[in-house]
C-alpha cells in the first residue's frame, strides 16, 4: 500500500497527466452528452440558493447536478491529496522561476502554493483584498464574459474544435503572460510585498 502512496504522490509527467485530463472530454460526452467547464458550478449553486425571481437564474439546474457532484469530488479529492498523500519535497521549478519569484518576496517552494500569498493572515489586508476579492471578482467576471473558464474552453471547447474556444484561450495565454511580465511586479510592490 505505501508503494501506492508513494507512486501517486509524485509528480506525474506530462504525457500521462495530459491525456487522462483529456481523455474526461470524450468520456464525458459518450456517457451522457455532457459538456466538461467548473464555472458552471457557480450559476448552479446560485440557481439553488438565490430565488427563481432572476431569469439567469431561472432554469432546471437539476439536470446539471452531475457538475455539482463532480466539483465536490474535485474538493475532495483535493483535500485527500493535500491532507494524506502530498509530496513532501519541494516544488519542481526552474532555477530563473525561483530567483523571480524570490525577487518579489516569495521564498518557500514547499507545498502547492506559496506560503506568503495564499495564507489565512493575509485575508483581511491590503494584500487579500487585492488578490483574493478582486482578483477573485476578475476571474468571476472573465470567466462569465468569456462563457466558460480556461478548462472549459481549452479542454473542452477547443477538443470539439469551437472557434470562440480557440480565442478565448488564446486571451487567457495573453492575459497570464501580460499579468506575470508586467503587470505582477508593480502590484507586489504597491501591496507592500
Amino acid at each position: 500500500m505505501n508503494q501506492i502512496i508513494d507512486w501517486i504522490s509524485q509528480p506525474w509527467p506530462w504525457y500521462v497527466a495530459g491525456p487522462l485530463i483529456g481523455l474526461t472530454v470524450p468520456t464525458l460526452l459518450l456517457v451522457g452528452n455532457k459538456s466538461f467547464g467548473i464555472s458552471s458550478s457557480l450559476r448552479h449553486v446560485c440557481a439553488i440558493c438565490i430565488p427563481a425571481g432572476i431569469p439567469f437564474f431561472n432554469y432546471n439546474w437539476r439536470k446539471e447536478i452531475w457538475n455539482l457532484l463532480f466539483v465536490l469530488g474535485v474538493l475532495i479529492g483535493g483535500f485527500i491529496a493535500t491532507q494524506f498523500i502530498s509530496n513532501p519535497h519541494d516544488m519542481l521549478i526552474s532555477e530563473q522561476t525561483k530567483a523571480d519569484l524570490t525577487a518579489l518576496g516569495i521564498t518557500s517552494f514547499s507545498g502547492l502554493m506559496p506560503a506568503e500569498i495564499f495564507d489565512w493572515n493575509n485575508v483581511f489586508t491590503a494584500k487579500g483584498l487585492l488578490f483574493f476579492v478582486f482578483g477573485g471578482f476578475l476571474v468571476g467576471f472573465g470567466t462569465r464574459y468569456a462563457g466558460g473558464c480556461t478548462s472549459g474552453h481549452a479542454i473542452m471547447g477547443i477538443s470539439s474544435l469551437q472557434w470562440p474556444s480557440m480565442v478565448a484561450t488564446i486571451f487567457f495565454m495573453i492575459g497570464g503572460f501580460v499579468m506575470t511580465h508586467f503587470l505582477m511586479g508593480p502590484l507586489m510592490s504597491w501591496v507592500g510585498f
